[in-house]
Order: structure tokens, then C-alpha cells, then sequence
């Protein structure tokens, strides 16, 4: 079996684990000490000293409320949307066996993002209650998946057919988002709308965190639950079932695990394209296509990614804070055709 499958030595892989966590811990340390205002990480330590075990230290109260309230809960949001992204990412090209899925793609982040928009702007609601735009986002993305699902079987269920699905359900999604928007939602509501769509980690705060950590490190937990499973699905569905994988449970269970994850993500900071797309091919690169190796990398280095796309939306341009989703989509666009390229030589 070639080096590829098998993955880099016990070595190599602790080296490659000890480095995600050096280059995870420096990319949230930047996040904390780059922007506007510059602080010194000496005085981003002390800060976080004061916020974390309440000591005393001498920091200014603007430097303590912009690393420990505004900068610190950022990173750690960016670095959970991004590893979830990324997870389901992997998960959604291991099942489908397509090299092109993601949320992003299939539309589930289409789904969840009108989901969400029809609970801020017609305060949609079951039974009376008005839900939450988690619950919104969740309810649009299972819509998305749904709709995928009804048209991929229609076309005989082929992974390029899903693709081609999930493109022309992300289009009717985005297209029903756009019409609550310009229709119903007033001008103040369709600015703030519009710019959260693109992703924004601007308003990100403490209790956003207690609702992204569990479902992220849960969802990861199900998914490594999983990962012998998926690496059956590697050989077709059929290579599956017959290696007593339970296809059936195992795709429910995925995918509404990815769901879940992509829908509380996007309901707290919008639509983000393209990261579920290309770190699990660069995680691959680096460890292998085993699913055990595979999903830990794609949680480290989707937070890496995202923290650090996330610094560069600060910094690009002086004075003004750029949509996350513009500079993933600055990188993942390339890889996406570059992906899509190779696909079609491969033919």
C-alpha cells in the first residue's frame, strides 16, 4: 500500500501534531496582539492573566476589553468554525466520494444562511414561539439537504451528480435569501444582513462560544467515532455494506452531524466558502487519507487557517475590516479550479 494511504511514520506524525499545536497556539497569540490597536504580547499575556485567573495585573482597561473581550473570543470562534468547517468537509467527501464537496458547494451553508435570515428578518416561528437563528440555520440546512437528496436521486445518485445538485440548490437558496432580503427586510436590517453573509467575526463574544464548542468538539467526536466507517467508504458503498459498515445509519448520522456543525456556524458568523473544501486535501497531503489521522489534522489546521484568514481581514486593507468569506474565498477559489482541473484530466 503506497505512503499516501499508510500516512507518515509514528515520528512524522508526532511531529506533524507537535507543530499544529506550536503553529495553532502562535496564530492565536497574533490574533490577540495584531489589529488596529497594536499591544505588545507582553501586555496580551497580562491581560489574559486578569481575564483567565483574575490577577491584577497592570493593564489599561481599553487593552483588557480589546484583547480579553473583543480579540481573544474572535480568534477562539475563527478556530472553531474553521476546524468545523473543515471536518465537515472531509466527512462530505468521504461519504460522497467526490474531492469537490463541502457545505459551502452543496448548499447546506446556503440552507442554513436563509434559515437564519428568515428568523432575523420574519421572526419565523413553530407553534407560536419564534425560534432561535440556530435552530433557524439548522431547520434550512436539513431543507438544503433535503433538496440535494430529491435531485441527486432523481439523476441516479452519482457523487457528480450531487455536486451538480448542490451548486443548483445553493443558487435557489441564495436566491430565496436575496428576496426576503430586498423585499422584506428594511434598510438598516438589509445592510447588516448582507455584510453578515459574506462571514463576519465582528460581533463574536464570549456566550457565542459556550453554543460553537460543544457542537464542534461533539460533532468531531461522532465523526472520529466514525472513522474506520468512512474509510470503508473510500472503496464504494456497496465494498461498504458488504464490511458490515451500516451504510445507511452511518450516512444519516454524518450527515447530520455536518449539518448541525455547518448550521450553528454559519448562524453565528455567516456564510464562510471554500475552508471545508481545501484543508482536508492539504490535511491529506500531510498525514494521509486515513480517516483516525484525517480528522484531528482537518480540526487543527481549519482553526489555523481560519485564525489566520481572519488576521488578514484586519490588516489588508488600513482602517477597514474585510468579510472572512472574501479572503477564504480568495484562496479557495484558485484551489477549487485548481481541484476541478486535475478531476477532469483524471477522466
Amino acid at each position: 500500500m503506497s505512503h499516501a494511504a499508510h500516512g507518515p511514520n509514528w515520528p512524522a506524525r508526532i511531529a506533524i501534531a507537535l507543530a499544529s499545536l506550536v503553529a495553532l497556539t502562535v496564530s492565536v497569540a497574533l490574533a490577540v496582539t495584531i489589529g488596529e490597536m497594536r499591544i505588545p504580547f507582553a501586555t496580551a499575556l497580562r491581560a489574559l492573566g486578569n481575564g483567565l485567573f483574575d490577577l491584577n495585573l497592570p493593564v489599561s482597561a481599553i487593552q483588557q476589553g480589546v484583547i480579553f473581550d473583543y480579540r481573544l473570543s474572535r480568534a477562539l470562534m475563527a478556530g472553531l468554525c474553521g476546524g468545523a468547517l473543515a471536518l465537515s468537509g472531509a466527512i462530505l467527501q468521504a461519504l460522497l466520494r467526490n474531492p469537490l464537496a463541502e457545505p459551502y458547494v452543496l448548499g447546506i451553508s446556503a440552507g442554513a444562511s436563509t434559515g437564519a435570515v428568515a428568523v432575523l428578518i420574519l421572526g419565523v416561528g413553530i407553534g407560536g414561539t419564534a425560534l432561535t437563528v440556530s435552530a433557524g440555520a439548522f431547520i434550512g440546512s436539513c431543507a438544503a439537504l433535503a433538496v440535494v437528496a430529491l435531485l441527486a436521486t432523481g439523476a441516479g445518485g452519482a457523487s457528480d451528480r450531487v455536486i451538480l445538485a448542490g451548486v443548483a440548490t445553493s443558487q435557489l437558496f441564495n436566491a430565496a435569501t436575496a428576496t426576503i432580503v430586498t423585499t422584506l427586510a428594511s434598510a438598516e436590517q438589509a445592510r447588516g444582513v448582507m455584510f453578515w453573509l459574506l462571514g463576519n467575526f465582528g460581533g463574536v463574544r464570549w456566550p457565542d462560544l459556550w453554543i460553537a464548542a460543544p457542537v464542534a468538539f461533539i460533532g468531531f467526536g461522532i465523526c472520529m467515532l466514525h472513522a474506520k466507517a468512512l474509510d470503508a467508504f473510500a472503496f464504494g458503498v456497496d465494498a461498504a455494506a458488504s464490511l458490515g459498515v451500516a451504510v445507511t445509519r452511518v450516512k444519516v448520522v454524518l450527515f447530520a452531524t455536518t449539518a448541525v456543525m455547518t448550521a450553528v456556524m454559519v448562524s453565528i458568523v455567516g456564510t464562510v466558502g471554500f475552508v471545508g473544501l481545501i484543508i482536508p486535501h492539504a490535511a491529506r497531503f500531510l498525514v494521509g487519507s486515513g480517516h483516525a489521522r484525517l480528522l484531528p489534522a482537518c480540526l487543527v489546521i481549519g482553526a489555523i487557517f481560519m485564525i489566520l484568514a481572519d488576521i488578514l481581514s484586519r490588516v489588508l486593507i488600513p482602517q477597514q475590516i474585510l468579510p472572512i468569506g472574501v479572503v477564504t474565498a480568495l484562496f479557495g477559489a484558485p484551489v477549487f479550479a485548481l481541484i476541478l482541473y486535475r478531476a477532469r484530466r483524471s477522466v
